[in-house]
């Protein structure tokens, strides 16, 4: 008998290809994709169930379904997306909850994957040259998908010390990108004219889309346990990837570039949240050796890579890097 995996978050094109990923794996039986509404796209042989995580009956799925395997995808990045932030915190934080209480209550659940992110450490002055795992936040978000994210991770690590039997993965992976990807991020770079903050060069990682699926599906697979950060080879500075993209910017003060992103916030045209500024000021760096050492995972695309195939998406042939996958041609910066 193979496993019985169920995947939250399926209506999201995310979740909704990975979902059929998993579902053309032999080891995997069987998928049931959760979300309150149905998915846009195909889902081949995935079975999707109308259900809202934040609802008790998502216990309910699990023993009706036998699921041996939750992979959780349903955290939001975009206030927009869910309707509002008081929407969003509740499918993030209370979802969550709810879905590991169920988990807790399952004697059947034997592996829990978490798709996390990077953003958990924040942005500041204060970082490291690189986060390791066992490190957080210079300082604790207090609003917006960050805090999310922290609060998300402190309740699954609770839920692996009240159940010790079930195997634990989360997956913090770097900002993801891709033809596909619709995200704060993308958003930015598809303006005509890139705002900066003066005087700053952030650092930047990126981990292509087709790698968050890779990896997620390895951790379904291979059931390691623990926490590991996830992101292509290499960084691209901010100057770097606004050239390679062949796009004019102007560079402001912080404040301007809040209030110019306030502006384009409520035009629907970006995402610029005070976690996105910041990131935009200070950039991040991630530690990837577990992720290699222990999760026993190698992405194919490197950060340069993964911008160049987005920039391809833009009708940009992004200059300075070669465009393909790591195996069989590394991207050479």
């Amino acid at each position: 008998m193979g496993r019985v995996v169920l995947v939250t978050g399926i209506s999201r094109d995310v979740g909704r290809r990975f979902a059929r990923a998993a579902a053309s794996h032999p080891s995997i039986d069987r998928v049931i994709g959760v979300d309150v509404v149905p998915p846009r796209g195909d889902i081949g042989d995935v079975s999707f169930v109308r259900a809202d995580i934040r609802s008790p009956v998502i216990a309910k799925v699990l023993a009706k379904e036998d699921v041996d395997t939750v992979v959780h995808m349903s955290v939001i990045a975009t206030p927009g997306s869910a309707g509002g932030r008081n929407t969003m915190k509740e499918l993030n934080v209370m979802g969550t909850m709810q879905l590991l209480a169920a988990c807790q209550k399952s004697p059947i659940v034997k592996h829990l994957v978490v798709k996390s992110t990077t953003t958990m450490y924040g942005a500041s002055s204060r970082d490291p040259a690189m986060f390791t795992e066992e490190m957080g936040p210079k300082r604790l978000p207090s609003s917006g998908y960050a805090k999310d994210v922290y609060e998300v991770e402190g309740y699954v690590r609770g839920f692996a010390r009240r159940r010790p039997d079930v195997t634990v993965t989360t997956i913090r992976a770097a900002n993801v990108i891709g033809p596909d990807v619709v995200s704060p991020l993308t958003s930015y770079f598809r303006l005509p004219v890139l705002p900066r903050v003066i005087g700053f060069d952030p650092r930047l990682q990126f981990l292509h889309e087709d790698d968050l699926l890779d990896v997620l599906k390895h951790a379904v697979v291979s059931g390691v346990p623990g926490t590991f950060n996830v992101a292509g080879d290499g960084i691209l500075m901010l100057s770097q990837a606004i050239r390679r993209l062949g796009k004019p910017s102007v560079s402001m003060p912080a404040f301007a570039v809040g209030r110019l992103g306030s502006v384009l916030r409520q035009a629907r045209v970006a995402d610029f949240s005070p976690e996105q500024i910041g990131f935009l000021t200070f950039g991040r760096g991630v530690d990837t050796t577990r992720m290699r050492e222990v999760l026993g995972f190698e992405p194919r695309f490197t950060t340069a890579s993964a911008f160049a195939d987005f920039g391809v998406s833009l009708g940009v042939p992004v200059r300075g890097a070669v465009l393909g996958p790591a195996e069989g041609g590394v991207a050479h910066v």
